[in-house]
């Protein structure tokens, strides 16, 4: 089936880290039966863009992938000196319609966030979701001194490859689970599974009308 895709980039990423692990993830596949389940369903991605997850998408089901890539932002408002502007700048950064979207890859983006900024995104992330919609995000365990993001491909159903590469900013929010109930007050979680590496990975659905 065709795949539309529409594509929002930002700067390019600088030298990839040569490092690449396989895992296999808990809510993934509870997440894509749910994209899967979904006729013509429109997807947000806040990651970069990766050429085999659009294709693996496109293998089974057509919908409409709405590229977003947060990384980039965070990496020009770093450099830029602008980092305290991020509320902001996230508050309107979205043009898509209230409850247009259903369903959202988040990855480990809020990690990077402050408080402020986290919380402009989660309501504007709850803003775009439709009721019975579906969001996946993964939470680290402690924070970091390394300045990299991380690329998740989706090799099948249930597993993960991940592969660091260099950025500008580093993990400074550690979010625990009050933390996260509070941030994604308006939806319910549908699963959340602490992984052997520390990272929490949630599976949130917002309730139907």
């Amino acid at each position: 089936m065709a795949l539309k895709t529409a594509f929002r980039m930002g700067p390019s990423s600088v030298a990839t880290v040569p490092a690449e692990e396989v895992y296999s993830s808990k809510t993934l596949s509870k997440f894509l039966s749910f994209v899967f389940s979904r006729r013509a369903a429109e997807l947000i991605d806040l990651g970069p863009v990766i050429g085999s997850n659009i294709a693996f998408m496109g293998e089974r089901v057509g919908c409409k992938i709405h590229i977003e890539d947060l990384y980039a932002d965070l990496d020009r408002h770093a450099r830029e000196g602008a980092f305290d502007r991020l509320p902001e700048f996230l508050a309107t950064r979205f043009s898509l319609g209230d409850e247009s979207v259903d369903a959202m890859l988040c990855w480990d983006v809020f990690d990077y966030l402050g408080p402020d900024a986290g919380s402009v995104l989660a309501g504007e992330l709850i803003r775009m979701l439709r009721p019975g919609g579906a969001l996946l995000g993964f939470f680290g365990a402690r924070g970091s001194d390394q300045t990299r993001y991380t690329k998740y491909f989706i090799e099948d159903e249930s597993r993960l490859r991940y592969r660091f590469y260099m950025g500008a900013c580093r993990r400074i929010w550690v979010l625990n689970n009050r933390d996260i109930d509070a941030l994604f007050a308006g939806l319910q979680i549908s699963d959340s599974v602490l992984m052997k590496s520390g990272v929490r990975e949630v599976l949130f659905r917002k309730r139907s009308a």
